[in-house]
């Protein structure tokens, strides 16, 4: 069958399916990885029919599968096959299949590649294509310039056997380094999690999307999801990268990693290369003494404890001149960055000390607000909106019996065991609610994404961290799905709708884009979202601060300037908005804000 695509939209989306096919196969679910060796060949276009009912029944032959696709039209094909190239046996059953492969092409008139080079992969195969006396001549051209055999050897002539050097030598080594998060889709096994990455090279694009802010900036390939994924690799294998996760090279080229999660939705093959940070930050630290930041922010959840007790001194602390400086050199903070202040009064003080209003609210259903420390210590208004939204939808709300931190900063810095022990706290003060299947409503979508995304990974095998990953949401995604009926306030503005970059890669912007259409709102949904503030990462001093200033100037800040007095900036995730409120000058406001100033009908 076929079907000609003629309205935009859908050519567009072809197009992404199109793209999207060399990493859809690489890593399909529930089925074994596959791999490249046969993936470009290519016949005269009339004959390709034929051609791939051969090559499928050699498949068959030797027991492998393979989704077929390409550029038709053109008579090339694009497939990845589930080679054993782990085993021995594997390997000679590749070999066999490789030369059958070669003979029928050369059968059909066509060639071995129709598009990629055929360098190592395929060149021990070309004299069945082009027939020995050119290849010689081939090697003879080649000993003109290069009499030493010193440039590319082992490619085209002279080559290497198409079995030999496979990058899977690393993967199936024998004990798989010990690791702090599982990699359950990866079989628990680091090594292959980072082949996940196929070379695609989708995270080096100039712009769109979330992956990669920091490749966007630099154009550095040490700076793209590939190359950090590929110098990881080399740390592995321990032959150009030697000094094994106590590398400087490798924690350069992590360095400047944002870890966004971008890679995660964005690469066709999910490379997590936040997680793989975090990884082997927890390695590289291992029994050294951390940078200032590390302990000023990743330990936020203890200082917030402290601020919130005295928000009058800690403001001052970190405000009055002399004393700004001296907290900002303390804590690792670039001159030019100015320290968040402390609510007066926290979130979780306001919630209890205000009158529950609500004579029925015991028939209605629960709903669990978690009050991350970003909001329950600096930005607490947007919690109790939050929470105020939750109740005019019909729901009781609640919040922890004690204090609760997910702990997001500490993944930052590869603070992994004391990240363990602050979800533990967690686990443990919610048990009530995760038995009973209480939904959790998180406003910050970076601890959103701590239960949904890190927990899981750090506690495979607990089916409290399982269900409370499934049952956490943030706001707009709670409003959507789990509260039938609700119908949000109308407001007829125009917006700025910057997207927390977890939330693009792990809850998406959908629901928070409808809530607001329906409100009436006009936005401007910004594409290459990252405002670059990334938490910490902004607030660091040197390279950081420019990576992240230049990160926010490609699309988020301008915009934000050229935006008239009236129009709303939305952002929920914390280090977005301070990103807005240091560069610009304007405040954003959380989703629950403008949701409850609608409510009331004092949007300004």
């Amino acid at each position: 069958a076929s079907k000609v695509y003629t309205d935009a939209n859908e050519t567009w989306l072809v197009w992404r399916i199109r793209e999207s096919a060399l990493g859809a196969t690489a890593h399909p679910p529930g089925r074994p990885l596959t791999w490249e060796g046969w993936e470009d060949s290519a016949v005269p276009p009339e004959r390709l029919g034929a051609y791939l009912r051969d090559l499928r029944k050699l498949y068959e032959k030797h027991g492998y599968e393979g989704d077929f696709y390409g550029h038709f039209g053109q008579g090339c094909l694009h497939t990845r096959i589930n080679f054993d190239l782990e085993t021995k046996d594997g390997v000679a059953r590749v070999r066999r299949f490789l030369d059958e492969a070669a003979d029928l092409v050369v059968s059909y008139g066509g060639s071995l590649s129709g598009e990629h080079g055929d360098g190592q992969a395929r060149a021990e195969l070309l004299p069945k294509m082009y027939g020995p006396e050119l290849v010689e001549a081939f090697r003879r051209f080649k000993q003109i310039w290069d009499p030493e055999g010193r440039l590319n050897p082992g490619k085209v002539v002279d080559a290497y056997a198409i079995t030999e050097n496979l990058r899977q030598a690393v993967s199936r080594t024998a004990t798989p380094p010990a690791t702090e998060f599982a990699y359950r889709e990866d079989g628990g096994n680091f090594p292959r999690a980072l082949l996940r990455c196929v070379g695609v090279g989708k995270c080096r694009r100039p712009g769109g999307g979330t992956m990669c802010p920091s490749y966007m900036v630099t154009g550095e390939e040490e700076h793209s999801t590939r190359g950090r994924a590929r110098l990881l690799f080399e740390m592995l294998a321990g032959e150009v990268i030697t000094q094994g996760w106590k590398s400087d090279e490798v924690r350069d080229a992590l360095d400047l990693c944002l870890a966004c999660k971008g890679c995660k939705s964005d690469c066709p093959v999910g490379v997590d290369m936040a997680t793989y940070k975090a990884e082997f930050l927890s390695h590289y630290w291992k029994g050294r003494l951390r940078p200032r930041s590390a302990y000023a922010f990743g330990l936020i959840g203890w200082w917030a404890r402290l601020g919130s007790a005295a928000p009058g001194l800690a403001n001052f602390l970190t405000h009055a001149p002399g004393f700004a400086a001296l907290a900002r050199g303390l804590a690792g903070v670039d001159p030019r960055r100015s320290i968040p202040r402390f609510a007066a009064k926290s979130f979780r003080s306001s919630f209890e000390s205000r009158g529950r209003s609500l004579p029925s609210s015991e028939s209605r259903p629960s709903v669990l607000f978690f009050p991350d420390t970003f909001t329950n210590a600096l930005r607490p208004q947007a919690g109790l909106a939050a929470a105020e939204v939750l109740e005019a939808a019909g729901f009781r709300v609640s919040i922890p019996r004690r204090v609760l931190c997910c702990g997001r900063p500490l993944y930052d810095f590869g603070m992994l065991g004391l990240a363990r022990k602050f979800l533990r706290r967690v686990l443990g003060g919610l048990r009530e609610e995760i038995d009973a299947g209480v939904p959790v409503v998180v406003a910050e979508p970076s601890c959103a994404a701590v239960f949904r995304d890190e927990l899981p990974g750090l506690f495979p095998g607990d089916s409290n961290a399982a269900k409370l990953s499934a049952q956490t949401h943030v706001l707009a995604e709670f409003l959507r799905r789990r509260a039938p009926g609700y119908r949000p306030p109308r407001l007829e503005r125009r917006a700025i709708l910057q997207g927390h970059c977890h939330q693009r890669a792990l809850m998406k912007m959908t629901d928070e884009e409808e809530i607001l259409r329906e409100m009436g709102v006009e936005i401007a949904a910004l594409d290459s979202g990252c405002c670059g503030m990334a938490g910490a990462f902004g607030f660091e001093k040197g390279e950081h601060y420019d990576v992240s200033m230049r990160c926010g100037e490609r699309a988020l800040l301008p915009e934000v300037r050229r935006a008239e007095a009236e129009t709303l900036i939305i952002a929920d995730g914390f280090s977005c908005r301070e990103q807005i409120l240091q560069a610009t000058g304007r405040e954003a406001l959380h989703l629950a804000e403008v949701l409850t100033l609608a409510r009331r009908g004092s949007v300004e």
